[in-house]
């Protein structure tokens, strides 16, 4: 009884909000109406290795044509949403707008994206940062939403299981190419985790999927280390279409 009235007087002084206009709604990590309509979450037909919707149905495994014409070291991947209108939102509040409070809905819907790849005993692990850029953001996002994830799933996590070992300029605005020369050698496995990943399946996490560079880069390393098989999970993904 005295759970349930200190709840109910912090909703009082508190009450739940959307997570993207702000606007009040019945719980917490929640959205509005309007903005559970505005926010592009990804279902049916995907990509099996970067998760973008596709049109049409299939009972097979489809490719997009990004995947078709880029190689991935990775064997599957998903997304929760498209990057665009609040699903653009959602990623920006919480990687520049310090929003932790997206964390929860956003390892969720991960979760369910995710859930057709994953396996028993995998392996969590988020793209890192490096040591500057940490010390500058305060947090990894994706370390946020990769330590949900697992709870969400019940699966281990390290963290700390790989390390940037250069610090690379910001990717927003770069090529392709560009992307992927940026991130050449720029990410390993930390030596005192190796042994995680040797013989195990690897799931990556990472906010948002743009060319694949940074994933591609962590799943390489990964598999050098003695990885059995690397996914990736991403909170959004960009489309040439969105």
């Amino acid at each position: 009884m005295l759970t349930e009235r200190l709840q109910t007087a912090v909703q009082m002084i508190y009450p739940p909000r959307c997570l993207v206009c702000g606007g009040l709604v019945e719980s917490d990590f929640g959205l509005c109406g309007s903005c559970w309509r505005d926010t592009p979450f990804i279902s049916g037909l995907v990509c099996d290795l970067c998760g973008v919707p596709l049109p049409g149905t299939s009972d097979g495994i489809e490719h997009c044509d990004d995947c078709l014409t880029t190689a991935r070291p990775w064997s599957h991947g998903r997304a929760a949403l498209t990057y665009r209108d609040a699903g653009r939102k959602l990623v920006l509040a919480l990687k520049h707008g310090d929003r932790h409070d997206i964390v929860p809905s956003a390892s969720l819907w991960m979760a369910r994206a995710t859930q057709p790849i994953l396996s028993p005993d995998m392996l969590v692990v988020p793209i890192p940062l490096h040591f500057y850029r940490l010390l500058q953001r305060r947090f990894n996002q994706s370390a946020l939403l990769a330590q949900a994830l697992a709870r969400q799933t019940n699966l281990p996590c390290c963290p700390d299981a790989l390390i940037r070992t250069t610090y690379t300029p910001s990717l927003d605005g770069k090529s392709r190419d560009e992307r992927f020369a940026t991130l050449s050698n720029a990410l390993s496995v930390h030596r005192k985790r190796a042994h995680l990943l040797v013989g195990r399946s690897v799931l990556l996490v990472d906010d948002v999927l743009t060319s694949g560079a940074t994933l591609a880069a962590a799943a390489e390393v990964c598999l050098a280390a003695g990885a059995k098989e690397v996914c990736v999970t991403v909170l959004a993904r960009v489309a040439k279409d969105a």
